[in-house]
């Protein structure tokens, strides 16, 4: 047993040791996109059935981003502990977090899959939604929402995965889960092969189909990487009460950050209602077009967070800085490079969800300001990712707090509502909030002070069992 935990032990150390920020993120970067054109192709494609249908499906999944970030907690948590142990070489602690943390969110993913399905017509009302759209929002989240506990398995599976370094099969399953959904969107938004026209239904159904396969096929994916290393068993020795702590210590904070943000969104959305229809429409195609000049700083944030965390756990710190300040001047460019590349062809691509000339032309302001909105995002996206990644988790969460609502909530109501810019207003708004919470985040990250809250150094020894596991 000491030679075969001698064997696994080196065998892992020189897959670590090959891990590169390309390596890693190009799988991210296929993935995150599939995942956009996901939504994309809901939305596409419902354009050319209902414009109404677009934006109630909008809506609902402003609800949605609300969940999965709750989701989300857990399964930041686990990247962050399983990256550093891993780095560590504490094999064994990371394989018990992993196991606790599918189970815990599990068990989570009911409780709100069953909130949404019951009490989806309350939240669809406090957000001010058109009557008009309520009847098709309420179906879709009562579809989606019902299943949403798949995709929190979907997001803790990921995490353990792609933790390991398996950062391609994450992506070949989400591309099965693209191609299953647009052939459901197919057949059951244009009643392909006798099947009936159900519109926004069929978006839901497709969605939940896709998911829950794709479900199915990682936990395939989990059982042939990790097998060895995920022992189930030890769910049956007592309650997990040290991995369920260090699963909150790191990813309530992490999910405070983003809680607060999407929290942030659905108040703007609100106001946005309140300017109509077309204007709720218009943001929901906006949001999907920008989404592809944003994916390129999530995957080299998501990249940088695994790098930084085995760099952690490894205690080599100014190779984890230095990658942090790599990482962001790469993610600003190419993001920057993409905004533009969309404000340049935005009449076009515009044309491409709908023919509404008051849609086209406020669409198209809003994708020219995207060229100063997409850098600031890229601070955020990479240095907040490192900061969580050293243990750094708390910060972000007090900077977010006070600037999405003390800039972006505040500056969308006045300039938006007050002055009557409306989207325009709404959009210097988060302007504003990225590049003040970013240039914050970076400053952060320049005084090093993370350097002493590494989860791994200020953690509890080990059992003499786990000790022994990894000598």
């Amino acid at each position: 047993m000491e030679k075969e935990g001698v064997y696994v032990s080196k065998t892992q150390q020189k897959k670590a040791a090959k891990l590169t920020l390309f390596a890693l993120t190009w799988p991210i970067f296929i993935e995150i996109l599939l995942h956009m054109l996901m939504g994309n192709a809901d939305t596409l494609m419902l354009s050319q059935y209902d414009d109404n249908s677009v934006a109630s499906v909008g809506v609902s999944n402003q609800i949605m981003s609300v969940i999965i970030v709750m989701f989300g907690f857990v399964a930041t948590g686990t990247t962050i502990l399983i990256a550093q142990n891993l780095g560590a070489n504490k094999r064994q602690r990371a394989s018990q977090i992993a196991v606790v943390s599918i189970c815990a969110n599990i068990l989570f993913g009911l409780l709100l899959s069953f909130v949404l399905f019951f009490f989806g017509e309350s939240i669809l009302s406090a957000m001010n939604l058109p009557e008009e759209l309520m009847d098709t929002a309420l179906i879709y989240l009562k579809i989606v929402g019902g299943f949403a506990f798949i995709q929190s398995l979907i997001m803790t599976l990921s995490a353990i995965i792609k933790s390991h370094g398996f950062t391609k099969d994450a992506m070949y399953v989400t591309l099965g889960m693209n191609v299953v959904n647009v052939i459901g969107n197919y057949i059951f938004i244009f009643g392909a092969f006798g099947a009936p026209t159900l519109g926004a239904t069929g978006v839901a159904m497709s969605t939940a189909v896709s998911r829950g396969l794709g479900t199915v096929i990682l936990f395939i994916v989990l059982y042939k990487r990790v097998k060895g290393e995920l022992p189930w068993s030890y769910l049956t020795k007592g309650f997990p009460k040290r991995e369920l702590r260090d699963l909150l210590k790191i990813g309530i904070p992490s999910a405070g950050e983003h809680l607060s943000y999407n929290t942030s969104q659905m108040v703007i959305t609100y106001f946005i209602a309140s300017m109509g229809t077309a204007a709720l429409t218009t943001r929901v195609y906006a949001l999907n077009i920008i989404m592809f000049a944003l994916l390129f700083s999530v995957a080299i944030g998501q990249g940088t967070q695994i790098l930084v965390g085995h760099l952690i756990g490894e205690k080599r710190h100014e190779e984890a800085y230095q990658r942090c300040l790599r990482s962001l001047w790469i993610g600003m460019s190419v993001s920057t490079f993409a905004a533009i590349i969309f404000a340049v062809f935005r009449e076009e691509i515009l044309n491409i969800f709908t023919d509404n000339p008051d849609i086209i032309q406020l669409g198209s302001i809003l994708l020219l300001l995207t060229i100063l909105l997409e850098p600031g995002r890229a601070f955020n996206l990479i240095v907040i990712n490192s900061l969580r990644a050293a243990g750094d988790v708390k910060f972000p969460v007090y900077i977010g707090i006070l600037s999405m609502w003390g800039v972006a909530v505040t500056i969308s109501y006045a300039a938006g509502i007050w002055l009557g810019l409306g989207l325009i207003g709404v959009w210097i708004a988060l302007i504003l909030d990225e590049w003040l919470r970013g240039l914050l985040m970076l400053r952060r990250w320049k005084t090093r002070k993370w350097e002493k809250m590494s989860f791994i150094d200020n953690e509890e020894q080990g059992s003499d069992e786990e000790k022994e596991y990894a000598q």
